[in-house]
């Protein structure tokens, strides 16, 4: 997969909301109303990573879950991120 320069990342991260590029990856952060929420959010967040075969970097403290994606492999942003990042946005808007 190949790297995404600074000018494609930029462009990409148009079509997202809530995500930022630094420091080699794009993060989020999300609020849920409690604990159990965040949970199943981060478990649904789970199985579609693994479909994907790409896996987030993230922390969760009680309601509030931070995600950070890259392409460990590539040594910075790909598609795979982006892919990734698509079905998260997906799957927290069914919360919704």
């Amino acid at each position: 997969m190949k790297k995404l320069n600074e000018i494609e990342i930029a462009q990409k991260l148009t079509t997202l909301d809530g995500w930022e590029y630094n420091e080699g990856a794009i993060h989020t952060t999300i609020e849920f109303k409690d604990f159990k929420d965040t949970f199943s959010v981060m478990t649904r967040i789970a199985f579609e990573a693994e479909l994907q075969s790409h896996h987030p970097d993230w922390t969760n403290v009680y309601n509030k879950l931070q995600i950070s994606l890259t392409t460990h492999d590539a040594g910075g942003v790909t598609e795979n991120d982006f892919n990734l990042a698509l079905a998260i946005d997906q799957i927290i808007l069914g919360e919704e």
